[in-house]
């Protein structure tokens, strides 16, 4: 079953890349207290995630902000090192946290997983937007299969 409006977040942890290296985020340091926009991608440099999803929240971070948001995070079934590559690429620091689930585990926890071995991308995570308040669902944005309309930036932004 998948995670749903209401809902409490699973713990879990994700990579992310400090100025020191990989290190560890856990999910009571990214959702406590604070008002998220967690959206997820099937796959760095990918398409659709590349050319439009990940560019909505870089070039609307701000708005986003003025709006209540505490931290917009991209989260993908992608090594630290290519989501930190990714971010670097897509100008993304400062505006977008970006998230590795490296071995899909947290995709998994919420439900979302999406059978990618088609393209040779094994299990991946599906394309969503959350809006998560200290740890628990407000909003959910899950996307049909082959779909980029409801986990955009600017549908989050006009529901917010």
């Amino acid at each position: 079953m998948s995670i749903k409006v209401g809902d409490h977040m699973p713990e879990g942890k994700f990579k992310v890349m400090a100025e020191s290296g990989p290190r560890e985020l856990g999910t009571d340091e990214l959702f406590g207290g604070k008002r998220v926009v967690l959206f997820a991608v099937p796959g760095a440099f990918t398409p659709t995630c590349d050319a439009k999803h990940l560019p909505g929240y870089v070039g609307l971070a701000e708005k986003l902000r003025a709006k209540g948001v505490d931290t917009v995070a991209c989260m993908a079934v992608n090594d630290v090192f290519v989501m930190n590559a990714w971010g670097k690429a897509s100008g993304s620091a400062g505006k977008v946290l970006m998230l590795a689930d490296g071995n899909g585990d947290y995709a998994q926890a919420l439900g979302l997983t999406l059978d990618a071995r088609g393209f040779g991308m094994g299990t991946r995570s599906q394309r969503f937007a959350l809006l998560v308040e200290d740890g628990t669902v407000k909003q959910a944005y899950i996307e049909a299969p082959g779909q980029f309309k409801v986990s955009s930036a600017e549908h989050v932004l006009e529901h917010l």
